[in-house]
């Protein structure tokens, strides 16, 4: 096969230099790999393996400690509670701090600019957090699923971020909807909710982030075993890690000894830590190329 035409002959000097860049390259991509199959690999190795602290590759591969857990632990139920909560309130934000923003760009809106000020305000000023949980508490929301999401709904710095991407659609858009007959919430979600897509997306990313990881609220407010989300058993494991080792191979939880044997306080610990980052590497490659997009129009739009 004959080279291309446009193809550019490099000297030897510029081989040197792109080798030694993908050379760094690819040693920051395993610097930031490896931690988390460092965790991985020790969390499907027996207790001997665990304790040494596998670095490559293990010698045998058991899977007893996410068995153990999944079968005599709360995990299961905190792992759905935690799902519902991220998607619900992900959803919610998405929708209601969008149509909050679009609402705010409205010029004829009564109070259109004390409503947004005042709305800038709670990003620097807070009541702290006693008056958060009394007013929690005088709403009902302690031992009930709507603390996870009422609370979340609108979000100032999401709303500035959609703001100003709505602010860069021609205003031509919305006036010729207008005067075929299309209503407020027509225009938002037939024309001005798929065109901010990008920048939602990149919202939806930070907040079921910032809600999987979440657990104060569930940690002050739900007495309810039921309701615990997956962060706060993580915590609690963590923490007692040992105990729950101990409770394994005394067969509380497993009646195998066999399979007790290869639990160790190191294996439960990285099981739960995989458990818990995981749906969220699951998440973040199919809205990577809108979160990519949307902070690039950022960008370029200021």
């Amino acid at each position: 096969m004959h080279k291309s035409k446009n193809a550019i002959k490099q000297s030897l000097g510029e081989r040197i230099f792109s080798y030694i860049n993908y050379f760094i390259l690819t040693l920051i991509m395993f610097i930031c790999i490896y931690p988390f199959y460092y965790v991985f690999i020790n969390s499907i190795v027996s207790s001997n393996e665990a304790n040494k602290g596998v670095l490559l590759w293990p010698e045998h591969v058991v899977f007893v400690t996410y068995s153990q857990l999944f079968a005599g632990t709360d995990i299961p139920n905190a792992f759905i509670i935690s799902i519902c909560r991220s998607v619900a309130t992900t959803l919610l934000v998405c929708v209601m701090t969008s149509m909050f923003a679009y609402l705010i760009t409205q010029k004829d809106m009564l109070g259109r600019r004390i409503v947004y000020r005042f709305t800038i305000i709670t990003m620097y000023v807070g009541a702290g957090l006693i008056p958060w949980y009394l007013t929690m508490r005088m709403y009902h929301l302690d031992n009930n699923f709507l603390l996870y999401v009422l609370p979340y709904c609108l979000n100032a710095y999401y709303m500035i971020l959609i703001k100003t991407f709505i602010e860069s659609i021609p205003d031509s858009l919305e006036e010729s909807a207008s005067i075929d007959g299309a209503g407020f919430f027509t225009i938002f979600f037939r024309i001005i909710f798929p065109l901010i897509t990008p920048i939602v997306a990149t919202v939806a990313i930070y907040q079921f982030v910032g809600s999987w990881n979440t657990y104060m609220d569930n940690y002050l407010l739900v007495s309810n075993t039921k309701l615990q989300t997956l962060q706060l058993i993580l915590f609690h494991y963590l923490n007692q890690a040992q105990a729950i080792v101990t409770q394994m191979k005394a067969g509380n939880l497993t009646s195998d000894s066999s399979k007790a044997a290869q639990i160790s306080v190191v294996s439960v610990q990285n099981t739960i830590t995989i458990i818990t980052v995981l749906p969220i590497m699951l998440v973040y490659p199919f809205l990577q190329r809108y979160f990519t997009k949307g902070l690039m129009l950022g960008a370029v739009k200021g």
